[in-house]
């Protein structure tokens, strides 16, 4: 049936678990922080819903510290990395 709609399945390596980690800890803040917190019915409409996702990856991009990288923000992190890899990077 999802060949026949053109939908590719996402799957991870065989035998490695940790493939998609970073993902799944992604969607699981994002439930447990944004729509847990929400009251029922959770959106009013597709275009709620879409505001509200994006405003909260722009909040776990942007602001929200994590300890696994030095309480640090994701995306300041990237930045330091891409800086990193440009000082090392022969012209």
């Amino acid at each position: 049936m999802l060949h026949d709609h053109g939908v590719v399945r996402s799957q991870s390596l065989h035998g490695d678990c940790y493939d998609n980690a970073q993902a799944e800890s992604l969607w699981s803040r994002l439930k447990t922080e944004e729509l847990e917190a929400r009251d029922w019915p959770v959106f009013a409409d597709l275009a709620d819903a879409q505001a509200s996702v994006a405003e909260y990856f722009d909040y776990y991009n942007h602001e929200r510290l994590r300890s696994s990288i030095d309480y640090q923000t994701p995306y300041y992190t990237h930045q330091q990395l891409l800086q990193l890899n440009a000082l090392n990077c022969p012209a």
